[in-house]
């Protein structure tokens, strides 16, 4: 498979894991009868479905990185083009709404302790600007626990990921130039054994976030493998050996719910790889229908705009609703969804698409990361 084909299979994948995000963080606000409660665990795993992401992005990266000629300028040119049109308005609205208090003693009905509570965050901490100012540079996922346990979710939610996929292109570049390779899986794999090892010996106020990329370079890793994979670089032998040193990190960073993201992008890889497997069919015309595509299309800003556009619409809900939460649920459930969704395609009709198609001077990569379209 060439460099410049379209992974379709993969980016209707990308779609659907934006609206698993999303449905992550709209049914622990809803007031849902207990039998409805395995509904909300299965939507409850918001973090793995990112982990994929990751993993697309480390084989999207080793495409782009061949496709730029390893280039670090013309590289890193693309990939501010890719993530800043959509990010930077999204970023300026929750920092509009961070003043807003989160509003749950209007919704008595969510339990103190709840998911909810560590979805949405209101209200200015000290040093809000140097909040900002790593949110701007994707920075604020190299704070230290001892500078601001917080910073790394202090703004927008969903930009913790864009920081550790800031520091995932720094790295690759520094690999592959003097190679002129794509960055080899292993580097990342010691990376995140180097994590492991750290969270076990530094002091609490030297822990670093999951927005570290040592702490999700195991998932970097793997689509690395599945680059060298689908390019014919490898077999699956050799992906299979990847894939079981990933494993065994991400038991070793997340216990069982680790392994959740290299199962999925396993099944993904061989959608890709396998195209006459039969038993795999349904799932791939799943994954290319047009739905998928069109929701892969509008998936980043879907991913970006989702938390706080669910923030503005729940505290106008539950001001509306006075506590009743039936009412509250009968609104949310349908409105969390569409206006997200609307938001998205707005902003990609009117900021990513138009950017994407101006004239430039080498064509971007495909991407099928949360920052990818």
């Amino acid at each position: 498979m060439s460099p410049s084909s379209r992974l379709a299979t993969l980016d209707g994948l990308r779609g659907l894991l934006a609206v698993y995000v999303l449905a992550s963080h709209l049914l622990p606000f809803a007031a849902l009868p207990a039998p409805l409660a395995p509904l909300v665990r299965a939507f409850s795993h918001g973090g793995a479905a990112v982990d994929v992401f990751f993993a697309l992005s480390g084989l999207v990266i080793a495409r782009s990185l061949a496709r730029f000629d390893y280039r670090a300028l013309p590289f890193l040119a693309a990939r501010i083009r890719r993530l800043y049109p959509a990010y930077l308005p999204v970023l300026a609205l929750a920092v509009a709404i961070q003043p807003l208090a989160t509003g749950f003693a209007r919704m008595p009905w969510i339990a103190p302790g709840s998911a909810a509570y560590s979805i949405w965050s209101g209200g200015w901490a000290d040093g809000a600007w140097i909040d900002v100012a790593l949110h701007l540079c994707l920075a604020h996922g190299l704070v230290p626990a001892a500078l601001g346990p917080d910073r790394w979710v202090a703004l927008l939610g969903a930009a913790w990921s864009l920081s550790a996929e800031a520091q995932f292109y720094l790295l690759a570049i520094c690999l592959s130039r003097r190679h002129r390779a794509p960055p080899a899986a292993h580097a990342l794999l010691a990376l995140a054994l180097a994590a492991l090892l750290w969270r076990h010996a530094a002091p609490p106020g030297w822990q670093f976030s999951r927005a570290f990329l040592p702490e999700r370079a195991q998932y970097f890793a793997l689509g690395l493998a599945g680059a060298a994979l689908l390019a014919a670089d490898g077999g699956w032998r050799r992906y299979a050996a990847v894939l079981a040193a990933a494993s065994a990190l991400c038991w070793a960073h997340q216990g069982g719910a680790g392994l959740a993201a290299p199962l999925v992008w396993t099944l993904a890889l061989a959608l890709e790889a396998v195209p006459g497997a039969a038993i795999l069919a349904p799932l791939r015309r799943i994954l290319r229908s047009r739905a998928a595509q069109w929701l892969g299309a509008i998936s980043y800003p879907l991913y970006l705009v989702n938390e706080p556009a669910q923030k503005l619409l729940g505290l106008a809900l539950a001001r509306l609703a006075a506590g009743n939460g039936a009412i509250f649920t009968a609104f949310w459930l349908p409105l969390g969804i569409t206006v997200p969704v609307a938001l998205a395609w707005v902003l990609h009709r009117g900021v990513e698409a138009p950017i994407q198609a101006a004239p430039r001077r080498r064509p971007a990569a495909m991407s099928a990361d949360p920052a990818g379209g």
